[in-house]
Protein backbone atom coordinates (compact mmCIF):
# COMPACT_ATOMS: atom_id res chain seq x y z
CA UNK A 1 0.00 0.00 0.00
CA UNK A 2 2.70 2.51 0.90
CA UNK A 3 4.62 1.69 -2.26
CA UNK A 4 1.58 2.56 -4.34
CA UNK A 5 1.15 5.83 -2.47
CA UNK A 6 4.81 6.63 -2.91
CA UNK A 7 4.50 6.00 -6.66
CA UNK A 8 1.45 8.25 -6.86
CA UNK A 9 3.30 10.94 -4.96
CA UNK A 10 6.22 10.75 -7.36
CA UNK A 11 3.89 11.00 -10.35
CA UNK A 12 2.15 14.02 -8.88
CA UNK A 13 5.50 15.57 -8.05
CA UNK A 14 6.55 15.24 -11.69
CA UNK A 15 3.22 16.41 -13.16
CA UNK A 16 2.35 19.29 -10.83
CA UNK A 17 5.10 20.26 -8.37
CA UNK A 18 3.04 23.13 -6.93
CA UNK A 19 0.14 20.86 -6.01
CA UNK A 20 2.59 18.38 -4.52
CA UNK A 21 4.21 21.11 -2.41
CA UNK A 22 0.78 22.28 -1.17
CA UNK A 23 -0.18 18.74 -0.18
CA UNK A 24 3.10 18.19 1.64
CA UNK A 25 2.71 21.51 3.49
CA UNK A 26 -0.86 20.62 4.46
CA UNK A 27 0.22 17.23 5.75
CA UNK A 28 2.90 18.84 7.94
CA UNK A 29 0.53 21.43 9.42
CA UNK A 30 -3.09 20.32 9.05
CA UNK A 31 -5.91 22.82 9.53
CA UNK A 32 -3.60 25.87 9.45
CA UNK A 33 -6.16 27.84 7.45
CA UNK A 34 -8.94 26.94 9.86
CA UNK A 35 -6.84 27.97 12.86
CA UNK A 36 -5.99 31.30 11.24
CA UNK A 37 -9.66 31.91 10.48
CA UNK A 38 -10.58 31.18 14.11
CA UNK A 39 -7.86 33.57 15.34
CA UNK A 40 -9.14 36.31 13.04
CA UNK A 41 -12.79 35.73 13.95
CA UNK A 42 -12.14 35.74 17.71
CA UNK A 43 -9.86 38.76 17.37
CA UNK A 44 -12.55 40.66 15.46
CA UNK A 45 -15.10 39.68 18.09
CA UNK A 46 -12.79 40.96 20.82
CA UNK A 47 -12.28 44.24 18.97
CA UNK A 48 -16.02 44.75 18.63
CA UNK A 49 -16.52 44.00 22.33
CA UNK A 50 -13.65 46.31 23.33
CA UNK A 51 -15.14 49.08 21.20
CA UNK A 52 -18.53 48.68 22.86
CA UNK A 53 -17.10 48.69 26.38
CA UNK A 54 -14.82 51.64 25.59
CA UNK A 55 -17.77 53.66 24.28
CA UNK A 56 -19.73 52.83 27.43
CA UNK A 57 -16.86 54.11 29.54
CA UNK A 58 -16.51 57.24 27.38
CA UNK A 59 -20.23 57.94 27.69
CA UNK A 60 -20.03 57.64 31.46
CA UNK A 61 -22.46 54.71 31.57
CA UNK A 62 -19.87 52.23 32.76
CA UNK A 63 -20.67 50.37 35.94
CA UNK A 64 -18.33 48.23 38.03
CA UNK A 65 -18.22 45.45 35.40
CA UNK A 66 -17.34 47.56 32.39
CA UNK A 67 -13.62 48.04 33.03
CA UNK A 68 -12.88 44.34 33.73
CA UNK A 69 -14.88 43.39 30.63
CA UNK A 70 -12.89 45.87 28.54
CA UNK A 71 -9.66 44.40 29.91
CA UNK A 72 -10.87 40.89 29.07
CA UNK A 73 -11.71 41.89 25.50
CA UNK A 74 -8.33 43.58 25.02
CA UNK A 75 -6.63 40.49 26.44
CA UNK A 76 -8.52 38.32 23.98
CA UNK A 77 -7.39 40.52 21.09
CA UNK A 78 -3.78 40.40 22.30
CA UNK A 79 -3.93 36.61 22.61
CA UNK A 80 -5.36 36.18 19.11
CA UNK A 81 -2.71 38.50 17.62
CA UNK A 82 0.02 36.53 19.41
CA UNK A 83 -1.35 33.17 18.23
CA UNK A 84 -1.74 34.43 14.65
CA UNK A 85 1.85 35.72 14.61
CA UNK A 86 3.08 32.45 16.09
CA UNK A 87 1.31 30.59 13.30
CA UNK A 88 2.84 32.89 10.68
CA UNK A 89 6.36 32.40 12.09
CA UNK A 90 5.91 28.63 12.09
CA UNK A 91 4.78 28.73 8.47
CA UNK A 92 7.79 30.87 7.50
CA UNK A 93 10.15 28.43 9.27
CA UNK A 94 8.64 25.50 7.40
CA UNK A 95 8.98 27.27 4.06
CA UNK A 96 12.64 27.78 4.57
Amino acid sequence: MTDRLRERGEKLKERDPEAYARLVAESKAPYRGLRQFVYLAFGASGLIGAFIFATQLAAGRGDGDTLPNLALQLGLVALMVWLFRLEQKAAARRRG
